[in-house]
């Protein structure tokens, strides 16, 4: 395999320019760790569930995490969470889903860098005004929450535009191909989800991998119906994209759901016919289940061999 790398990737000492996006409920301390093995930069993630309980018990499974992920208003509502946060001394801190940057000076006085995930240009100058160190891209494509307004590669146009700071690409990036495309267009890394979220690391119980392999680009929706049914506070402009469902798809066309006894009792029986299972447009590239460091080695030499063949 050809050596895949960028400035960015070089300046953090990894061998790939390859993040886990901080997936609640997927990215626990053992993707992070076999992410952080495979070269690239292993993150935990604390999404709705996260508490400073939870992180310490990751943090402990990773050994040293690279990065953690929290979501904003979990952060305000969970006292002390990044504090422990900081107190784990990761290589970065993601902080998104909001827009109040108040958390950005006690990262950065740590000596860790701040990032955050942005949606278009005017959000991405926000972010860098804040101080901001790197700049997420995450495209409409992607799975889980954030705002659907622009595809990934109009998107990273616009924010690699204006952007003084490194800007990784999020959003549908499940193959070679797709890697090789944001880096060639000047992305300073990958930040990865639906495809390490099927990895044999992840935190998703098997049913929900199962459903996952079941899938394909057009089995997904962006939609507010688990966060509204389980009153959960993400603001309505985060929607999250998951696999349609038996929940969804009535929820989309206005007829009768279940009610919410028994959409908790799917999520805990981890039946995916009703419970919610994050995924991006990528997910029909997920063909098997395998370990993280075969996802992030085939990713990645596919995509030095196409980068490389480019400049021959």
């Amino acid at each position: 395999m050809q050596s895949l790398s960028t400035p960015w990737s070089r300046s953090l000492g990894l061998r790939v320019p390859v993040v886990n996006a901080p997936m609640g409920g997927a990215a626990g301390g053992r993707l992070a760790a076999a992410v952080r093995a495979a070269g690239g930069l292993g993150m935990i993630g604390m999404g709705s569930a996260g508490s400073v309980e939870a992180l310490r018990r990751e943090v402990a499974v990773a050994g040293a995490p690279d990065g953690i992920g929290l979501v904003e208003w979990v952060r305000q509502r969970e006292t002390g969470l990044l504090e422990a946060a900081i107190a784990a001394r990761p290589r970065l801190i993601s902080v998104s889903f909001g827009t109040d940057y108040s958390w950005v000076p006690p990262v950065r006085a740590a000596g860790i860098l701040a990032v955050t995930q942005v949606y278009d240009a005017p959000g991405a100058h926000r972010a860098q005004d804040a101080g901001i160190d790197v700049l997420v891209a995450r495209g409409s494509e992607g799975g889980g929450h954030g705002a659907d307004r622009l595809a990934l590669m109009p998107l990273l146009d616009s924010v690699l535009e204006i952007a003084a700071v490194p800007v990784l690409a999020a959003g549908g990036i499940g193959s070679g191909r797709t890697l090789a495309a944001v880096l060639a267009a000047g992305a300073a890394g990958a930040w990865l989800g639906t495809c390490l979220a099927a990895a044999e690391e992840s935190l998703l119980p098997e049913s929900a991998r199962l459903a996952m392999l079941a899938a394909d680009s057009s089995s997904t929706a962006v939609t507010t119906a688990f966060d509204e049914a389980l009153d959960l506070p993400w603001p309505p402009i985060y929607p999250a994209r998951v696999l349609r469902n038996e929940f969804t798809d009535p929820w989309a066309q206005g007829d009768a759901v279940p009610d919410t006894d028994q959409l908790r009792a799917a999520i805990a029986a981890e039946d995916p016919r009703l419970a919610p299972v994050d995924a991006g447009q990528g997910v029909g590239l997920v063909t098997h289940i395998e370990s993280a460091a075969a996802v992030v080695e085939r990713l990645c030499a596919e995509a030095a061999d196409l980068l490389g063949a480019q400049r021959r």
